[in-house]
């Protein structure tokens, strides 16, 4: 006779206000419209970064006591740890939303972009730290905070380009994919703690650092082939990551929000 599955625990979903939400790659591009948002509804944030120091402090400087910016290269568990000890310590709070944005050393270039026959296992590894096992690492350190909470929210940022490769970025994409797998199996395995584990996947967003370096020419033909016929904001896929975050959404997990205007159906 097998064992009854157990119950699970009660979860809480803090409103937006009360919400201490750490954002990875949180100064620059989608990550600093992903903080703003958050600072905006009234959450404290971590801003994390890397190398973007000045671009961190700046926004921090406009949020007074709800923002904190702090260096971490999530790709070294070390760091990890220590960042979100520093973030739970100074804002003396558990973290209640983990937003995985952080992109490492990735551009949008077509022309640059590693074809078919000269992907190296580099190349495809460095990707794969950067956009699985980062994530996985950080899931893990604030999982025993969460845990005592009894909920909390991760959000990793995902893409559309699995579903519709308009230019074929093998690792990253490859990378991408992997992270829904992960948020999938996670949201299994998590739920049971009142954690809920999605991902979000915009399209090419206009404009960030990374896709700096797309010509106007792919905006405008992915502009047309979306029922909105424009190219999404990075401030447009922030909303979506906010709902997920908020109790509106206590009912949702293990999904992948896809926000590109329309470009790609389910």
């Amino acid at each position: 006779m097998t064992s009854p599955t157990p119950a699970a625990r009660p979860r809480t979903t803090p409103s937006l206000d009360d919400q201490l939400v750490l954002v990875t790659g949180g100064a620059r591009g989608l990550g600093a419209a992903i903080s703003e948002a958050f600072l905006g509804a009234g959450a404290k944030v971590v801003v994390n970064y890397h190398r973007s120091r000045e671009a961190a402090e700046q926004l921090a400087a406009r949020f007074e006591d709800r923002a904190l910016p702090v260096c971490a290269d999530v790709r070294d568990p070390e760091q990890v740890r220590d960042l979100v000890a520093q973030a739970e310590s100074h804002f003396g709070t558990p973290i209640t939303t983990l937003v995985n944005n952080a992109l490492m050393d990735f551009s949008f270039n077509g022309d640059a972009r590693p074809k078919a026959d000269e992907l190296t296992a580099e190349q495809l590894a460095a990707q794969f730290v950067g956009s699985v096992q980062a994530p996985v690492d950080l899931i893990q350190a604030v999982l025993p905070s969460m845990r005592e909470a009894r909920g909390g929210r991760v959000v990793n940022i995902g893409t559309n380009l699995f579903q519709y490769p308009v230019v074929p970025y093998h690792d990253y994409t490859a990378a991408k994919a992997a992270l829904l797998s992960i948020t999938r199996t996670f949201a299994d395995d998590l739920g049971p703690d009142g954690i809920n584990v999605n991902m979000v996947s915009g399209g090419l967003l206009r404009t960030t650092d990374a896709s700096a370096a797309t010509p106007d020419a792919v905006f405008d033909a992915i502009a047309a082939g979306t029922p909105l016929r424009r190219v999404t904001t990075p401030a447009e896929l922030a909303d979506t990551v906010l709902f997920l975050a908020s109790p509106w959404a206590r009912g949702v997990t293990g999904q992948n929000l896809i926000v590109d205007g329309g470009l790609v159906k389910g």
